[in-house]
This record gives C-alpha cells, sequence and structure tokens, in this order.
C-alpha cells in the first residue's frame, strides 16, 4: 500500500520501507514538509477533509453566498494587514518594489493596531483553522468552479495545502507540547505562507516550490 502526504505528494511506500503506515509512530513527519500522519491519504482514496469532530451523518451547512455592494463588510485591522501584505508579494513577484514596500508599511501599520485577543486559546484557533478545511474551502473552491474563476481555484489549492500544515503543526503542538520547538527554527514561506519547522528551510517550497532563499525566519516572542 501507497500513502500519499495531501501537502507536498510525497509517496510513503510501504512496499520499499518495509514498515505498514498504520505502525509508525505517531510523531513521524512527511520526511519533505514536516506535515503529521493525519495529512496522508492512501492512494486512490477519494480526497477528503480533516475530521472537525462532527458525528457522523451530520451535515456541513454551506454559507451565504457573497453579496456585493449593498453587503459590504467592514473589514478588521488584522485583515487589512494581512491583505496588504498579500498584495506586497504579489507586487514583488512583478519586481514593482516600491508598490511592494508602500504594501509593507501600511500592513505594518495596521498590524501594529490589531487588539489582543482576550479569548484566544488553542481549541479557537484548531475550531477556526479545521472550519476553513471543512467548509470555507469547499464553499469556496464550488463557488469559482460554477464561476469558471480559474485564479481563485489557484488560490484554493495553495491555501488549503498551507491550512492544511498549519493544521498538522498545531495537532503536533498539542501531542508535544513546548519540546515540539525545541532546539529548533520556524520558517514561513513569503510567497505561499508554507510554515516549515526544522533547522534549516526547504531546498524548495512543498507548495509553491520556490528556492529556500524565499523563506523567513521567524523569531519567537521573548515573555514578559
Amino acid at each position: 500500500m501507497k500513502y500519499v502526504c495531501s501537502i507536498c505528494g510525497y509517496v510513503y511506500d510501504e512496499l520499499k520501507e518495509g514498515k505498514s503506515f498504520d505502525s509508525l509512530q505517531d510523531s513521524w513527519t512527511c520526511p519533505w514538509c514536516g506535515a503529521g500522519k493525519s495529512a496522508f491519504r492512501a492512494q486512490g482514496e477519494p480526497r477528503t477533509a480533516p475530521d472537525a469532530g462532527k458525528e457522523s451523518g451530520e451535515k456541513t451547512q454551506r454559507s451565504e453566498p457573497v453579496l456585493h455592494d449593498g453587503d459590504m463588510k467592514k473589514l478588521s485591522a488584522g485583515e487589512i494587514s494581512a491583505i496588504c501584505s498579500n498584495l506586497a508579494r504579489g507586487c514583488e513577484k512583478q519586481y514593482k518594489n516600491k508598490e511592494a514596500e508602500l504594501y509593507r508599511r501600511i500592513a505594518g501599520y495596521f498590524a501594529a493596531a490589531v487588539p489582543d485577543e482576550p479569548e484566544a486559546d488553542m481549541e479557537l484557533l484548531s475550531g477556526l483553522i479545521k472550519n476553513d478545511l471543512q467548509q470555507g474551502y469547499p464553499d469556496l473552491r464550488t463557488a469559482a468552479e460554477e464561476a469558471g474563476d480559474r485564479g481563485t481555484l489557484r488560490i484554493c489549492v495553495w491555501g488549503e495545502k498551507v491550512t492544511s500544515i498549519l493544521n498538522s503543526l498545531l495537532m503536533r503542538y498539542e501531542r508535544e507540547g513546548e519540546n515540539f520547538l525545541k532546539n529548533t527554527q520556524i520558517w514561513v514561506c513569503t510567497i505561499c505562507g508554507f510554515v516549515y519547522v526544522g533547522d534549516q528551510p526547504p531546498e524548495l517550497c512543498p507548495v509553491c516550490k520556490v528556492p529556500d532563499w524565499k523563506f523567513e525566519k521567524v523569531e519567537r516572542r521573548v515573555s514578559a
């Protein structure tokens, strides 16, 4: 039996490895992207979203369609910062460095204005990530397919893989605690947002395939 990583495409071949996939330790991770066992599926198995803790038979409700004009949404400082960061990266890919720098400055301004979330915890973060995988991306993909929007479909491909690795890393952190990040580094791809935990970034991003110099090291905050 072969098992395929849903994030980077790495194939675990039980015949070649001489060990069944199920017998691997829970702490085993993908050699290419660092995803946990939960990110793998048997080759040929239908693609499904990670379990969000719903009971068997419970249907996922689709979100309401996005309306225009009269249904405008007021964005938070964090959302504006994220949008401007993405626009900055888009400008970089088009070699528009002046525009990219302006967007980065705007992103930094709004990032500094983001208030602390008093009820933030691991359970809340896990729920938000799983909701994106269970409902957000499937809804977005369906809408894009119906509209024939190839650009949004490409966003779904990258975005869902990046969100999946975040889900995998969060599960590892919940299982291993601070030891998971002890004596290692955290790297983020500046193009697609892929997160990698290791001493050095991967030679190629498992999601968008850019070289390692496109990764930035994330410095951990010092506790007060």
